[in-house]
């Protein structure tokens, strides 16, 4: 497992280290994902890199010493690890959904030390005859990354996962509340706008669900405001803008849909299956497919599509914008695109 520090302007490697030995990693099962899925978060002087059971670390960005590591945090991935990490109060706190363990854990991000792990608390109904999930324990995994937000002036941690969305207490572990749903493999981030969050409950059952967050325990009959069953996404996160969600799915269908009623306000067929996330940036919404094509549309209650590119490989990472310019990572290139 390699980090790599690269100049965002000329694109030179300015370090690149090999963190993990990892002899015989579980095999992927799939072409979807790869040992390296999960995001780094960076803050000033320092780089947080999580590569899901096979280890955790943080490193001085200019030095590329490794300032701690942990590597022992069980969990079968099955399809590879998928989860970022997230920052909160001297906290990294990170998601373990795999096929035997379920749990998500906070540590120090000054030492590496546990200061929480809180067990996922569902009822996976999967066992069969033999006392064994279903599957291997294929219908437990999931790859999501949490989200903080303020609801009435306390902060949760929002945290989708097979067969249920959680909210906890970011600072404990504790868990305030939890809504069934019967999907798995979630991996799009939940979104927020002050007063619903609004989750994905990934493949099998694939909906949208706007949830109200000021609950407690399950809130699965009292706190849903709606479902949406059609033209919602299972990999690639949506985004909200101006009081709309923006979202593409593995179908190749681009849509916006009101947060408030959870109906549809436009959809339309643009490319082939996404799995890379919406982008909104310079007031402009980008969808990127795994054939390699790039749609901007204008925000707005109605379809307006400003450009289409093409690269020569397709998207299956999420792009980022920093001021002027466009970074995409497809299958084969890391490319840097300005206007």
């Amino acid at each position: 497992m390699y980090v790599l520090c690269i100049d965002r302007d000329s694109g030179t490697i300015l370090w690149d280290k090999k963190l993990f030995d990892v002899p015989h990693p579980r095999p992927l099962g799939n072409d979807m994902n790869g040992y390296a899925s999960p995001s780094p978060v960076i803050e000033a002087g320092r780089v947080y890199v999580h590569f899901g059971s096979y280890g955790t670390a943080c490193l001085n960005t200019e030095t590329c010493d490794v300032l701690w590591q942990r590597r022992d945090l069980p969990c079968n991935h099955f399809r590879g690890p998928g989860s970022s990490p997230v920052l909160c109060d001297g906290l990294l706190i990170f998601h373990m959904d795999g096929s035997d363990h379920q749990y998500i854990v906070a540590l120090d991000k000054q030492t590496g030390r546990m200061v929480w792990k809180t067990d996922r608390s569902t009822d996976y109904g999967d066992l069969g005859l033999d006392g064994k999930p279903a599957g291997d324990g294929d219908f437990r995994k999931a790859f999501n990354t949490p989200l903080v937000v303020r609801v009435r002036g306390r902060r949760l941690l929002i945290s989708p996962a097979a067969k249920a969305f959680y909210a906890y207490d970011p600072l404990s572990g504790k868990e305030i509340w939890q809504v069934r749903h019967q999907g798995h493999s979630t991996a799009c981030r939940p979104l927020f706008d002050g007063q619903n969050v609004y989750l994905n409950t990934g493949s099998g059952h694939t909906e949208m669900v706007g949830v109200d967050p000021t609950g407690r325990g399950d809130v699965t009959d009292t706190h849903i405001a709606w479902r949406l069953g059609r033209f919602v996404p299972k990999r690639s996160s949506p985004v909200l803008v101006d009081g709309r969600i923006y979202a593409a799915t593995t179908g190749g269908v681009a849509c916006c849909v009101d947060p408030q009623s959870g109906q549809v306000v436009w959809r339309r067929r643009i490319g082939s299956s996404f799995t890379s996330s919406v982008l909104y940036a310079a007031r402009r919404i980008y969808f990127f497919d795994e054939d390699g094509l790039t749609v901007v549309v204008r925000p707005g209650p109605e379809y307006r599509e400003l450009a289409r590119n093409r690269l020569d490989a397709g998207f299956m990472a999420s792009p980022v914008a920093i001021g002027p310019a466009l970074y995409l990572r497809t299958v084969t290139h890391l490319y840097r695109i300005e206007s």
